[in-house]
């Protein structure tokens, strides 16, 4: 059974459509590689996949242990080489809310989830990953 179904709209852009909610993205190249960078570009979107699945995995933690996660910010860097063009390192900084504090164990299964998210799991071990936790206190 077809999960996505993408169209090449032209001028390097394209359209993917989730069959199951209808929810649409566009991607645009980027700027540096001939694009519009008019919106997220397919490896923006690898980037973006692995901190909402880093999240997501989070959540499922938290919840099953009754962990605050609500408000948690992240900021994800990816970072390209050339020759050949693609993802050398993605940096991911995780900002907990000020106020909340974590105990070393609800921190440990925070981390612990993260980083075995599918998308973690699924990428080239090629790829750098620094994931930085910023707990707040």
């Amino acid at each position: 059974m077809t999960t996505i179904e993408t169209h090449y709209l032209g001028d390097l852009r394209t359209e993917a459509k989730h069959i199951q909610s209808q929810t649409r993205i566009i991607t645009d190249a980027p700027l540096d590689n001939q694009g519009k960078g008019e919106a997220f570009s397919p490896t923006d979107l690898l980037a973006s996949s692995l901190t909402s699945c880093m999240l997501t995995i989070m959540g499922i933690s938290a919840n099953a242990h009754h962990i605050i996660l609500e408000g948690v910010r992240v900021d994800t860097t990816k970072i390209m080489q050339s020759n050949p063009r693609k993802i050398a390192e993605i940096h991911v900084q995780f900002y907990f809310p000020k106020g909340t504090a974590y105990t070393d164990q609800e921190k440990r299964l925070l981390q612990t989830a993260a980083e075995t998210c599918p998308v973690y799991l699924s990428l080239h071990p090629d790829i750098k990953k620094v994931i930085v936790f910023n707990w707040s206190s």
